[in-house]
């Protein structure tokens, strides 16, 4: 399928800037679902395209500037590939100005973020390996954490929490020196009358502690009660990290928390990793400029750019569509400028790339590229105009492969099981409070792909329906023979 997906014509990049004015009608599977939900038609934004011809077999409110949820990523993703290209690498680097005298490094250790998205605790430990393997033993300077690549370089401070679950790993703000995540994973284990917690990674003078309730509930509905976690630190610096709430018997669950300052997660990961290759470190952390003149003593490269717009896509990461979003803008020529945002040089550089396209930024709101927003909003018409783009990019096997297969893998691993379009159908999902969004590449029954775009705005609509409405539409194309509609 990927081969077809190369050949539509030049002239199907540009048609969908002039779709028709005149909608053609939902599919009535569809209607009969809105109807029996309350939602109004107009709530829905629909736009379907055959390839390789691209032939508008559908169109709906594809006017309409509308919240995308994840389905956003799709832009973000497509504009990296094209922009950073296929070999990019984030990257985090150690280095010092200090003289190695019989095995002291005599100055500070500088820990230099440069958007690497894997940079966990156990490539950071490797990191530090290579400097035992060079001789170092004691650290008399600071670690120093540069995160400057980013502007601000913590755009988390001062940052409104977007629910009330801001702990959570898919709510996390990125800075160009994300360290682990800074994330905590608790391993979290009940039978009847206990609830056991273990904490990874460990960290130097940090404990875990819980007074979790234990009631009966269905573990799949394991945070329903969950409180904020509290974080502690005592006047000697040791730190405590305790769990509220209540969680279900019997059940076992691993979520990972934000929930440490990040200099004290740094400092505390940094200390109990240099402690165990039998380092020394005499000095303190926090986030400081690199100084002048220093000299690269070991690196961590982050995994082609490809594979991470995999797991963007297929598992729908924020952090890491985010932190795509703001090195988009450290490649923009102007991010030497300390006075402008990287996210605003970021928004430059997606907008530049929809002209050099063809395709209007009109009604698109952009505030962090993953869609993980209330501000953000996109047309249908332009998403499918970027879905077109890919089809005929040469990286278009590399952004195909990132999609979730419908019934088979990512977010779409449980939906559409039933239908033709299991494991034929690429579709990125999209979902918030009142957001539902599906947008990607289905074969119709003829095995001719189409290109499916479906955004529905609805606060009052919960998950189930939404996603069922959505799910609907993606299976009345997968059943369709794709003839063009009636005008």
């Amino acid at each position: 399928m990927i081969s077809r997906f190369l050949r539509p014509s030049i002239a199907a990049l540009f048609l969908i800037a002039w779709l028709p004015a005149t909608q053609a009608q939902l599919p009535e599977p569809v209607t009969g679902m809105l109807r029996a939900a309350n939602i109004p038609e107009d709530a829905m934004g629909v736009v379907v395209l055959r390839l390789p011809d691209g032939v508008p077999l559908l169109t709906h409110g594809a006017e309409r500037s509308m919240q995308p949820g994840s389905t956003m990523k799709l832009l973000t993703t497509l504009v990296a590939l094209d922009r950073l290209g296929p070999t990019y690498r984030g990257r985090a680097e150690l280095r010092t100005n200090g003289k190695v005298e019989n095995n002291v490094l005599e100055g500070d250790l500088v820990l230099r973020g440069g958007g690497d998205t894997d940079l966990g605790w156990e490539a950071f430990q490797g990191m530090l390996q290579s400097l035992r393997n060079q001789g170092i033993e004691t650290i008399r300077g600071n670690l120093l954490l540069d995160r400057r690549l980013f502007n601000p370089p913590r755009p988390d401070l001062g940052a409104a929490p977007f629910d009330e679950a801001p702990e959570f790993d898919y709510n996390l703000i990125p800075d160009a020196l994300l360290l682990n995540g800074n994330l905590l994973r608790f391993e979290l284990a009940s039978d009847e009358h206990r609830l056991t917690v273990n904490m990874t990674p460990t960290l130097d003078r940090v404990t875990v502690g819980t007074d979790m309730t234990l009631v009966e509930l269905d573990c799949k509905d394991w945070d329903k009660d969950w409180l904020p976690p509290e974080y502690i630190k005592a006047d000697d610096g040791a730190i405590r990290v305790l769990l509220h709430g209540k969680y279900p018997k019997n059940c076992t669950k691993s979520p990972s928390i934000n929930v440490l300052d990040r200099v004290d997660f740094a400092d505390r990961l940094f200390r109990m990793l240099w402690t165990r290759l039998g380092g020394k470190f005499l000095g303190n952390t926090r986030d400081a400029a690199m100084p002048a003149d220093t000299r690269l003593l070991a690196e961590h490269q982050s995994r082609p750019l490809p594979v991470v717009v995999r797991d963007i896509n297929k598992q729908s990461d924020n952090a890491l569509a985010r932190m795509i979003y703001l090195t988009l803008g450290t490649a923009s020529g102007g991010a030497s400028d300390s006075s402008v945002a990287t996210t605003q040089l970021s928004e430059q550089v997606v907008r530049a790339w929809l002209k050099e396209h063809g395709i209007d930024d009109q009604g698109l709101v952009l505030e962090n590229g993953s869609g993980l927003s209330r501000l953000e909003r996109i047309r249908p018409a332009q998403l499918a105009a970027v879905l077109l783009n890919a089809s005929r990019n040469t990286l278009a096997p590399e952004y195909l492969s990132s999609l979730p297969i419908a019934g088979v893998d990512g977010t779409m691993r449980l939906r559409l099981l039933d239908s033709p379009a299991a494991g034929r159908a690429r579709i990125k999902t999209g979902t918030l409070k009142g957001v539902f969004g599906v947008a990607g590449y289905v074969p119709d029954a003829s095995n001719r792909p189409c290109i499916v775009v479906a955004l529905l705005n609805h606060e009052p609509t919960g998950n189930a329906v939404g996603r069922a409405i959505l799910d609907t539409l993606i299976d009345s194309v997968a059943r369709s023979g794709a003839e063009p509609s009636a005008k």
